[in-house]
C-alpha cells in the first residue's frame, strides 16, 4: 500500500525561540476599524448638537424649521468635511521623527 500522508514534507517541531507577529501589521495608509468608530460618532455628535441648538433657536425665536434646518446641513456639512479630511491626510510612518522642526 502507499503512503499517502505528507507528513514528511513539513518540519518537524517547533522552532526554539519562536517571534510573535508584530502588533502592526496594517499596510501603511489603512485607517484602524476604531478611528472608523470615532468618526462616526463624531459625525453623529457634530449633527446632533447643530440640530439640538437649531431646534432651540426655532423654539425660542418662532422661525419653525429654519434654524433646524440650517443646523442640519452645517453640522453635517462640518462633520462630512472633518471626517474627508481626517480620511485623506497621508499618514506619516513611526519611524519618522516627529519631534524634529521642518525646516
Amino acid at each position: 500500500m502507499r503512503k499517502i500522508s505528507q507528513a514528511s514534507r513539513f518540519p518537524r517541531g517547533m522552532a526554539e525561540n519562536p517571534t510573535p507577529p508584530p502588533r502592526d501589521t496594517k499596510p501603511d495608509g489603512e485607517v484602524s476599524p476604531w478611528a472608523l468608530v470615532g468618526l462616526g460618532a463624531q459625525f453623529f455628535a457634530a449633527i446632533f448638537i447643530f440640530v439640538t441648538a437649531g431646534n432651540w433657536l426655532d423654539r425660542r425665536f418662532g422661525t419653525s424649521p429654519w434654524f433646524l434646518l440650517g443646523g442640519l446641513f452645517f453640522g453635517g456639512g462640518g462633520a462630512f468635511y472633518t471626517s474627508y479630511r481626517r480620511l485623506t491626510t497621508p499618514r506619516h510612518s513611526r519611524d519618522t521623527d516627529e519631534t524634529q522642526p521642518t525646516a
